[in-house]
């Protein structure tokens, strides 16, 4: 019998680099096609007593068990359970929670996921407390608070604030309190928060893991087992699965993750240090730059900047909207981490349902642009800024 080409692949090389993880996905469950690319597995049910273990695709499809499997190899874990976009995965940890729990969130988190605890999960009694976690206080208040979960982004959407996820985590683990971190911005490759102490690393694989804007998914990974299954419980028990052709996208998206990642990024630095010295912008956030925040420790647990950038300009909403509207390379749009550069303004989009005493406080003002940088050639994108800037004058 031909050997599993998984198997295959670890005998061959024990210990595989992440490019090499991103492109095998070893079980593709037709074998006996030799098929390079799974299938699509397009069926809602599935003869009893089949060899995989498969009943409905609500619980379980192939092409979600192949997706899973290539997720968690690049994250370095056990497990991974694939939902039907990010905010599902978000639904599925919070879903663990019950009425009167306490949550403790960074302050700065994406506007989706305010959204879901202060509008829908408050409702059945779940609590928010938001916190800086960049401050000390706030860390040594974990212990004080003794809340039933910390919930992190790291960068921070969109202010790309860097939370020392090492300190918190051990923090929150010496009074057995789980840290999630939403691990989108970063990805397995720039950041793995497991390693530095999470519970849970959630994603969004829309973005970044399928890179090319055309499906939607989300992803959680542990090395719990006890978490797993509440994940796969989720999954099934809340109708939160993706759709095996969504999987079956984000499969091949990963494949040239780390491809694309590294020009995103060499663009995305290029680009801060250009703004940086523009005269219509007063300010540039990227982690990897000296002169964010957190830069120390951006350089301890990122290998790399990422590839978001955030911006400061003097301006209003509608010189904001004529900026991002002025643009040709830019699309003024949702979402990030395609292969094409979007831009953003989270005031009025992505944090849109955010109150505005809250965006105030936070510095989420008409004049915070995000920019998601994508593979085009870094001269077109920095000329396009600037012709577009000059608005501004």
């Amino acid at each position: 019998m031909r050997p599993d080409r998984g198997h295959h692949l670890q005998r061959q090389a024990p210990t595989p680099a992440d490019a090499t993880r991103a492109i095998h996905h070893g079980e593709s469950f037709a074998e006996e096609t030799g098929t390079v690319m799974p299938p699509i597995y397009s069926t809602s049910t599935f003869a009893h007593g089949n060899p995989g273990g498969f009943d409905y695709t609500r619980s379980g499809n192939p092409n979600f068990r192949i997706l899973e499997g290539v997720l968690a190899s690049v994250e370095h874990c056990e497990h991974a359970t694939v939902f039907g976009s990010g905010v599902s995965a978000i639904t599925a940890i919070a879903s663990s929670l019950s009425q009167g729990d306490l949550v403790l969130c960074e302050e700065n988190l994406y506007g989706c996921t305010v959204r879901l605890f202060e509008q829908v999960f408050a409702k059945f009694g779940i609590r928010t407390e938001w916190v800086d976690f960049t401050s000390p206080e706030a860390v040594s208040s974990i212990a004080a608070r003794k809340p039933a979960m910390v919930w992190l982004e790291s960068p921070t959407n969109p202010l790309l604030k860097v939370i020392d996820l090492r300190q918190v985590c051990a923090a929150a683990k010496a009074i057995d309190v789980p840290v999630v971190v939403d691990n989108t911005f970063a990805t397995a490759l720039v950041q793995r928060p497991l390693q530095l102490g999470a519970t849970l690393s959630l994603t969004s694989t829309t973005k970044y893991i399928n890179g090319h804007s055309d499906a939607l998914g989300g992803a959680v990974c542990t090395d719990d087992p006890t978490w797993q299954r509440k994940m796969v419980f989720a999954q099934k028990a809340l109708g939160l699965q993706p759709s095996p052709f969504d999987c079956w996208l984000i499969t091949r998206g990963i494949k040239t993750l780390p491809l694309r990642l590294r020009q995103q990024m060499a663009n995305a630095a290029a680009l801060a240090d250009h703004l940086a010295d523009h005269a219509q912008v007063n300010w540039v956030r990227y982690p990897h730059r000296r002169d964010h925040p957190q830069h120390v420790t951006a350089m301890q647990q990122m290998s790399a900047g990422g590839a978001i950038v955030t911006i400061g300009v003097e301006a209003g909403r509608e010189q904001a909207y004529a900026v991002c509207k002025a643009l040709h390379w830019f699309t003024m749009a949702e979402s990030l981490g395609g292969v094409e550069s979007l831009i953003c303004h989270p005031a009025t989009m992505t944090h849109a349902s955010v109150s505005t005493e809250v965006k105030q406080k936070l510095g989420i003002s008409d004049g915070l642009i995000r920019l998601s940088v994508g593979c085009e050639d870094a001269s077109d994108l920095v000329a396009d800024l600037d012709q577009a800037l000059c608005l501004l004058r």
